[in-house]
């Protein structure tokens, strides 16, 4: 039974995996604060869409896939943010078509060329066959985008919640507007080999979305955030070994389980709590 319950960390794939999803639910979740209270969620959604035509381009340019990858999302953000700005056109609504157009456009760049290139492992990611290469890059980029965000929490908090007061207090509203934007960009380079493209946005959301339902408080929710996000990582690569599964797509799903019974338990105790005052009164 005991070696049963450990026999997952007698592989060295599996440690790697394990390791590589530590590090990347750190600035993913930290981020994904920011992105539920600003309402970004589409954004990184549209981002993480957004870089397969620049992985496709710096395969065939031979350069490596995450200056590519980066390079196509800082593209969609900043058109995404220069069209919004002139346009009456909602932001929303421009991040759909920046997107999908974007995201079509590798489709049909990966379509028209002979590689050898693995869509699945770019849509899906390849946790258990990380190269050590990979695992450096995701951990150095993670170090420095969880240092960024708890360096200058409390500047992109105000941005988020209020940028004019942001303006009023003298911070750099664009600067942070912008840097937010690259944070999120790199952040999903540093997912791309291991969750890929599209499970990438799950962790760039549904911790963030628990924790804001959990606490009123912003440096609980950091924390809470975090905590959800290493809990779920480790748990759905966890149990991936068990059932056969790929360890993406059932880190999500531990993920989407959390994010329902939580909200199932807040929606019943407002409930009471709303039942009690209506009863006292």
């Amino acid at each position: 039974m005991i070696e049963t319950i450990f026999m997952p960390f007698h592989f060295s794939f599996m440690n790697q995996a394990f390791i590589v999803i530590a590090m990347i639910t750190v600035p993913t979740s930290l981020l994904s604060c920011y992105l539920v209270l600003k309402g970004w969620s589409l954004m990184g959604d549209a981002i993480s869409h957004a870089v397969l035509p620049g992985v496709i381009l710096a395969y065939l340019l031979n350069i490596p896939l995450v200056i590519g990858a980066f390079c196509a999302g800082m593209t969609c953000a900043l058109t995404t943010g220069f069209l919004a700005e002139n346009s009456r056109i909602k932001q929303d609504t421009v991040m759909g078509i920046v997107f999908s157009g974007m995201f079509g456009f590798g489709i049909v760049l990966y379509a028209k060329i002979k590689t050898d290139l693995h869509l699945d492992h770019i849509l899906f990611g390849n946790m258990l066959g990380i190269q050590s290469s990979d695992l450096w890059l995701s951990g150095t980029i993670s170090m420095f985008v969880s240092f960024v965000i708890l360096a200058k929490r409390h500047d992109f908090l105000l941005h988020s919640f209020d940028p004019i007061q942001a303006y009023a207090v003298g911070l750099p509203v664009k600067f942070l507007h912008y840097s937010l934007l690259s944070l999120i960009s790199i952040t999903i380079v540093a997912t791309l080999s291991a969750v890929g493209i599209i499970l990438a946005i799950g962790l760039l959301i549904a911790p963030g979305a628990i924790a804001f339902l959990i606490t009123k408080r912003f440096n609980i929710m950091l924390l809470l955030s975090v905590g959800i996000a290493f809990f779920s990582g480790l748990t759905g690569v966890y149990i991936s070994f068990f059932i056969d599964s790929a360890p993406a797509p059932t880190i999500i799903l531990v993920l989407t389980v959390i994010f329902i019974i939580t909200f199932i338990i807040c929606t019943r105790r407002a409930y009471r709590v709303s039942k009690a005052k209506i009863l006292e009164t």
